[in-house]
């Protein structure tokens, strides 16, 4: 049987893969760690819970409109204003399966065959593969490790073609938990107005931030860049709410509705119960106090694994500001164990020591590997003792 033309390239996840493969060996009876999967490792608040209970007893169980419940949209209205100082209707608002799912519905109804989507390395696995269902061409920048993984206007400058129709910028960014200040963010805008580009801002861990600096919205930056600009969140990172798949988009109001009756035709609405724990999530006031918490627990493991990781012999790394993931450079590392490649250096650590790690590859970095603290500090303190025993006892000894 002869498969569509347009999913024969789509890679499956790496992310996923990895984990997948971690979770084999555990069923084996392996004890295996895994720092591949991006999601909290705490519980979603029991307010939250309560209020998708009390949704099912009320019978808030039938369609919704496929764009999402007003009074959610209204609540995701209210949290832009207040957390971002940008102003949006509601029918500049579509709630959806998942923040991943907003993206993919947003190139769908943006790209046509052979526009190009300007992409940061490294980047989310997922916007390349994205861009390419939606019958579009990835356009790669590279945001150097000297500079925090992030691009400078004159590359953007560099990039730009007759056939630029979208820039991604994801702050913090997965995987390297970088974030760019207001200063990149204006001059880089300034850019995608001159050129009529249109910006998509993802910006699903905003609310996980561990240094002083503040999380900038370029859509707030002036009334030009929002009427340019795209943005993507959700409560799965925020407020660990990852299986219920609620993400959303905010934007122009034309792309807005083709989003919405893109939708109509695939998943229709988001989960009807899902939607009313992410408006007890918007709304509840303990919401804030959750992320805190979370939010400090967070701090705490990076600031604990960052040393430990660097600690290791072969392996440097620019510390996070965001996120929960650190991103090391371990191709000395990976030379020192008698590989060529991170990649296969990632695959002999599973095997012989049992801990799960991304590859960079999978995000266009391939001297670099992806590792998640979104668990426990004695796995991350064990994690790291196995990597640095791995790297210690098998120097120049490729494994077999």
């Amino acid at each position: 049987m002869r498969l569509a033309e347009r999913v024969l390239s789509i890679k499956p996840s790496p992310t996923l893969a990895i984990t997948a493969k971690a979770q084999e060996l555990r069923e084996q009876g392996h004890d295996v760690i895994g720092l591949g999967i991006g999601e909290p490792d705490f519980n979603t608040p029991n307010f939250i819970n309560d209020a998708a209970k009390m949704a099912m007893d009320k019978g808030f169980t039938k369609y919704t409109p496929v764009g999402g419940i007003p009074e959610l949209k209204q609540a995701i209205a209210d949290k832009l204003a207040h957390d971002n100082n940008i102003e949006y209707d509601l029918n500049e608002i579509v709630v959806t399966t998942g923040a991943k799912y907003a993206l993919h519905c947003l190139f769908q109804v943006l790209l046509n065959k052979g526009d190009e989507v300007i992409i940061p390395t490294p980047y989310w696995v997922s916007y390349p593969d994205q861009v390419q269902l939606a019958g579009g061409q990835p356009v790669w920048i590279e945001g150097k490790e000297e500079n925090n993984f992030k691009i400078t206007p004159e590359q953007l400058k560099a990039s730009i073609t007759q056939k630029t129709k979208a820039l991604v910028i994801n702050s913090p960014s997965n995987p390297t938990g970088m974030m760019y200040t207001m200063e990149e963010l204006e001059a880089i805008g300034a850019i995608c107005v001159e050129h009529n580009i249109i910006i998509i801002s993802d910006e699903i861990y905003e609310k996980l931030i561990y240094t002083s600096d503040e999380h900038i919205s370029i859509a707030s930056i002036s009334e030009s860049l929002r009427n340019i600009t795209i943005v993507i969140n959700g409560v799965s990172k925020s407020h660990a709410m990852t299986g219920w798949r609620i993400g959303y988009a905010a934007g122009p109001y034309s792309i807005i509705r083709a989003m919405t009756d893109y939708a109509s035709h695939s998943t229709s609405n988001p989960t009807s119960i899902a939607q009313y724990a992410a408006l007890a999530a918007y709304t509840d006031p303990n919401s804030e106090v959750v992320i805190q918490e979370m939010k400090q627990q967070f701090a705490k493991r990076l600031n604990i694994f960052y040393n430990l990781i660097c600690d290791i012999p072969g392996i440097s790394c620019n510390k996070p500001h965001g996120a929960f993931y650190i991103f090391p450079n371990a191709i000395k590392a990976a030379k020192m164990n008698g590989f060529a490649t991170v990649g296969e250096w990632v695959s002999a650590l599973l095997e012989k020591e049992k801990v799960a790690l991304v590859p960079g590859s999978g995000f266009g970095a391939p001297n670099n590997v992806r590792l998640s603290y979104a668990t426990s500090l004695d796995l991350l303190e064990e994690s790291a003792r196995r990597i640095k025993n791995c790297v210690l006892t098998h120097q120049v000894v490729k494994m077999n």
